[in-house]
């Protein structure tokens, strides 16, 4: 059998210079073959498809709503219903087991409460998404639950898509009846993308297949390639990478969706610095557009959407269900954890406890933090010259996934793993040995694992990755900060005397994802023709200050912790004018969102907008065009999706 480096270096000869762009087929899975067609829905006008070149002369006030004259009769929900053949769901809300009423069962709350979070229910679940505070707090989940469980900025209906059929249906009727339509597969949204009061969601999590294609022609690109249902999530992708012997650009956290939002906005992981963004390893892509129309977009068929479906935004253009991306050859990486803190005084994290007043998805730092007592200036030059030397991790094709907690009494911990692929554990060490060298001369009790402790792993794993997630109410507000704020001395000074500031007066939570997604590592397609944010091409550090929202905060509350973030995210775009900020973790009441999320980039892509999707029907916050709309909240909450969604 021949190596699989060598057959993927001789598929890939084509990639760097095939003269003549050529033409692909349409690369369909089974469930994308069984389409909506004219014939079938004759008797059913409100499945009828939209027409982009006609004049939209209907543009209601506001979205219909449940008990509005225009929301669908429950004969009109029926037939629609049937239509389906059982695909279209109205679940009630899992949480509404711990609230008196007819659906309480506290065997099955206290089981939600302590257990569920550690399988894979809430990705399965078809209202939740993991972030909860934009759905209005008005079914907390909780083994103490008073009052009642309403069902607040949660969909009214679901479609559990099975087929193109299924979701060609649900964006012909949403738009021929005025519904308010998102788009939904594991919920990692941390925006309130993928909820809305009175909508119908269109839920893709179950278009789980998966193809290898050993060989894949699409423009300047010849090689290795994998067609991915929409449904996958990122361990059940590298479940497949193991099963094919191969490697794909895919999200770090496990149960993140690869396709949808995350190829849509840019998407990072463990690889962005050696093979670019999720965005850049798209071939082709199915979706389904605001019309109904189910299309095969690629550089040459549909160049707008093309442009706009990779870095434009999730939630904006279509209903995606599948994509083909590049495929590399197998490869391994080393991971060198980097963990140190300070003790203030008086402090009662001495006992190996971490009071976190900030928990995060990662919960607390390490219990083999290396702490110095009463030391913070030492700490902080020791975070800032981690940060700094990850640039040279970069050059690796490496990245450094890091976070600065505040624990509280002027304590604080800092952790990093830096992650390098295809080197050697002795090289690997003599790459990080400076740093450790310069963390020691601050008295920082750190050292590196010797040779032996470190164990090359296979990027891809061992085929057998599981998937959890609980819900919470993280809250991210990120910026890209670009290489000249840590090459430039003065201006990485500023720089990280705003970082410190975040967390030490903030009390925020600092994550880094250290990383370079250049146009030279991004190859083809990478930057060409792409809507994602130049700022992605010069960034170093993206990063965000965290924080949880608690649960049942009035509106007053939301906005005066607003501005108190605020007080250090403003900090930030002061020294990184026109840098941008990560939409799928960034702020959903970003100011000037416009800018941050997408740049240069957004009158052309407003146009596109207009031209593809003249209802408007495609909306979430901070997207492209929504600006025309706003969730009116019955007690005003910012960014909240607890309320019908009406023109502004």
């Amino acid at each position: 059998m021949m190596h699989a480096a060598l057959l993927f270096s001789l598929l890939g000869l084509a990639a760097a210079g095939s003269p003549k762009p050529a033409k692909q087929t349409k690369v369909l899975f089974p469930y994308e073959k069984t389409v909506l067609t004219p014939s079938s829905i004759r008797s059913f006008p409100s499945l009828s498809f939209g027409d982009v070149s006609k004049p939209v002369h209907s543009k209601p006030k506001c979205r219909a709503f449940p008990g509005t004259s225009d929301w669908p009769s429950a004969t009109e929900w029926s037939k629609f219903g049937n239509f389906l053949n059982g695909s279209l769901l109205r679940p009630e809300p899992a949480q509404a087991a711990c609230y008196p009423g007819p659906l309480q069962n506290q065997t099955r709350c206290q089981w939600l409460v302590t257990q569920a979070g550690q399988t894979h229910f809430w990705l399965d679940e078809p209202l939740t998404t993991l972030t909860e505070w934009p759905q209005g707090s008005t079914c907390v989940l909780s083994a103490n639950a008073t009052g009642e469980c309403e069902r607040g900025g949660w969909p009214e209906y679901v479609v559990n898509v099975t087929s193109v059929r299924d979701v060609q249906a649900a964006v012909n009727f949403a738009r021929n009846k005025n519904l308010r339509v998102v788009i939904k597969n594991t919920g990692h949204d941390f925006g309130g993308r993928s909820m809305g009061a009175g909508s119908l969601s269109i839920w893709v999590h179950n278009l789980k297949t998966f193809e290898y294609l050993p060989s894949f022609t699409m423009g300047k690109y010849t090689g290795p390639a994998a067609h991915v249902g929409a449904g996958i999530e990122s361990f059940e992708l590298f479940n497949h990478m193991f099963k094919s012997n191969i490697s794909l650009v895919g999200p770090g956290w496990g149960t993140v969706g690869a396709v949808g939002g995350w190829v849509s906005v840019a998407g990072h992981g463990t690889l962005t610095s050696k093979y670019g963004l999720g965005a850049d390893q798209v071939l082709s892509i199915n979706v389904v557009t605001a019309d109904g129309q189910f299309l095969t977009v690629d550089p040459f068929n549909h160049e707008d959407l093309w442009f706009a479906l990779r870095g434009g935004g999730g939630s904006t253009w279509g209903v995606i269900t599948s994509v083909v991306v590049k495929a590399y050859p197998p490869i391994n990486t080393v991971t060198i954890p980097l963990n140190f803190g300070n003790i203030g005084f008086p402090s009662n994290s001495t006992d190996g406890t971490y009071p976190l007043p900030i928990r995060v998805a990662t919960g607390q730092p390490p219990p083999n933090t290396n702490f110095m007592n009463n030391k913070p200036d030492q700490f902080w030059e020791g975070v800032k010259i981690s940060y700094h030397y990850c640039l040279k991790v970069q050059e690796l094709g490496g990245y450094c996934f890091s976070y600065i907690f505040p624990l509280g009494n002027n304590s604080f911990a800092f952790t990093s793993n830096q992650i390098i692929p295809n080197i050697t554990a002795s090289e690997a060490i003599a790459a990080l040995q400076p740093l450790y060298t310069q963390l020691n001369a601050l008295s920082i009790p750190v050292s590196l694992p010797s040779s032996g402790q470190i164990l090359p792993t296979l990027y891809a794993g061992n085929g057998q990755r599981t998937g959890s997630s609980n819900p919470a109410n993280t809250r991210y507000r990120s910026r890209l900060f670009p290489r000249k704020n840590l090459v430039d001395p003065a201006l990485w000074n500023k720089t990280f005397a705003a970082i410190r500031s975040g967390v030490e007066e903030g009390g925020l939570v600092f994550h880094g994802w250290g990383y370079a997604p250049t146009c030279k590592k991004a190859g083809y397609p990478g930057c060409e023709n792409s809507a994602v944010h130049p700022a992605w091409r010069e960034t170093v550090l993206p990063a965000a200050l965290m924080e949880v929202i608690p649960a049942r905060w009035t509106a007053a509350q939301a906005k005066a912790n607003d501005e108190h973030t605020y007080k250090y995210t403003d900090v930030f775009k002061q020294l990184t004018s026109g840098a941008g900020s990560y939409m799928n973790e960034g702020d959903p009441a970003e100011k000037n969102w416009q800018d941050s999320f997408f740049g240069v980039n957004y009158k052309k892509l407003l146009k596109i907008k207009g031209k593809r999707d003249p209802w408007g029907l495609f909306w979430a916050q901070t997207t492209v065009g929504s600006e025309e709309w706003r969730v009116a909240t019955a007690d005003g909450y910012p960014a909240g999706q607890n309320g019908r969604l009406c023109r502004v």
